[in-house]
């Protein structure tokens, strides 16, 4: 497979993407597999890692998915960020690529990755997300009994539990809201913190049905940003100058109390 090739295969799985190149290096790289540089609209892939054509379409479509972040996004953006913006675009590229035929997932098609991923699943990922239910149902009678007697529950959680109020208020979240436990502990804490019961449901059935986290973020527990670009860029500089502001009061801090420590060391 050639350059022209893979970067057709590229194309169907987005064909109105602002044009880019794909070179072939014709080297080998211990530290990357492959690089985009946004300046030039390149994907530079270090052909001589690789012993076989999936591999290699593996890391073009990781950096396509950066191209499509890059040139996509109104707010500046760096070109090797991996914020859950670049997962969500480069894991729904490879549902995608599967789909045609362009990639083929490993992890379906090797007997040993497919039995240990069902041992990881039952014997572990299903049981710790069934005990995190089973706690937080535990800690809303602790919290019940609580209110009964007067007490504080905060304080029962911080000094007799050793636990943090947020972790309990997770799990109390969670055991409410009867979450599948076979999503395990991390995405049923997403999942709860979904304040929307019909956008929850969508979330917790989409990861049941194989999406990642980064994905499940992107669609239904991230805030929907303003779709003007000039609001975006706009806040983003207010954002920018606020942050800036703060960073020369600290600095401005910091060099006083460097002098102040000088003249009374004489």
């Amino acid at each position: 497979m050639n350059q022209d090739q893979v970067k057709q295969k590229l194309l169907k799985l987005d064909p109105s993407v602002e044009d880019f190149s794909v070179i072939f290096t014709g080297k080998k790289s211990r530290r990357v597999d492959g690089l985009y540089k946004p300046d030039t609209r390149e994907i530079l892939i270090h052909n001589a890692n690789f012993e076989d054509d999936n591999s290699l379409m593996y890391t073009a479509i990781h950096e396509f998915a950066h191209h499509i972040q890059f040139t996509r996004s109104v707010l500046p953006v760096a070109s090797r960020t991996h914020a859950p913006r670049f997962w969500n675009i480069f894991h729904n590229l490879l549902i995608d690529a599967e789909k045609l035929g362009i990639y083929e997932n490993i992890f379906h098609r090797d007997a040993r990755f497919i039995s240990l991923t069902k041992k990881i699943k039952e014997d572990f990922i299903t049981p710790n997300g069934e005990l995190i239910r089973e706690f937080g149902a535990l800690l809303m009678e602790a919290h019940a009994l609580c209110v009964k007697n007067r007490a504080s529950f905060e304080d029962y959680v911080d000094r007799e539990l050793g636990l943090h109020r947020s972790a309990a208020r997770s799990m109390m979240k969670i055991s409410s809201k009867n979450i599948d436990p076979r999503i395990g502990p991390e995405n049923m804490r997403l999942v709860a913190g979904i304040r929307d019961e019909e956008t929850a449901k969508a979330a917790e059935k989409a990861f049941l049905e194989g999406e990642s986290p980064d994905m499940v973020k992107a669609q239904y527990a991230t805030r929907p940003k303003p779709g003007d670009p000039m609001k975006q860029l706009m806040a983003e500089r207010d954002r920018l100058e606020r942050s800036l502001d703060a960073i020369t009061r600290k600095l401005a801090e910091v060099e006083r109390r460097i002098n102040d420590l000088k003249h009374s060391a004489r």
